[in-house]
């Protein structure tokens, strides 16, 4: 090409997901994901999910898009406790499989703490089973620090 670069360095430029608020079309991409990160769900479920979701003003879920496809999403909401400054969670992470390892996931995290700022957040906080050794790895190297060991208890009602 005339200024130095190639379709390739073009198309490798461009190459960036775009990230979008999750629609009930989604569905059934955000069921696979889920599934990947071990919370199996149906695409129906997942579809009344995002649509109650949608009426919580405190709560947001993204989607990573390549090539409009579906392949990562990310869930916060902003929680509200009495012994604390309000702060934003990270309810969930995934990217899929094959499109681990490109940045969209610190793409996705990276948004999330932009959403939290323009919200006066000033602290976001993700909870991670103790098995994900990878996940761990990825929010340290974001810059997340292990602040506490918890166990979790629950209950069926």
């Amino acid at each position: 090409m005339a200024d130095g670069s190639s379709p390739v360095d073009d198309h490798f430029s461009t190459d960036r997901p775009s990230i979008r608020g999750i629609l009930p079309s989604d569905a059934a991409a955000a069921a696979r994901l889920s599934g990947e990160l071990g919370y199996p769900v149906s695409t129906e479920v997942m579809g009344q999910r995002i649509t109650q979701l949608a009426d919580c003003p405190h709560h947001a879920v993204y989607v990573a898009c390549r090539d409009s496809a579906v392949v990562g999403w990310i869930d916060l909401a902003i929680a509200f406790h009495l012994q604390s400054d309000p702060y934003v969670e990270i309810g969930g992470l995934v990217v899929a499989h094959e499109a681990r390892s490109k940045g969209i996931g610190a793409l996705l995290v990276s948004f999330a703490e932009d959403w939290a700022k323009t919200r006066g957040a000033r602290r976001v906080v993700v909870r991670s089973r103790i098995s994900r050794e990878r996940a761990h790895a990825f929010y340290e190297r974001a810059g997340y620090t292990r602040s506490k060991t918890s166990a979790v208890f629950e209950k069926m009602i």
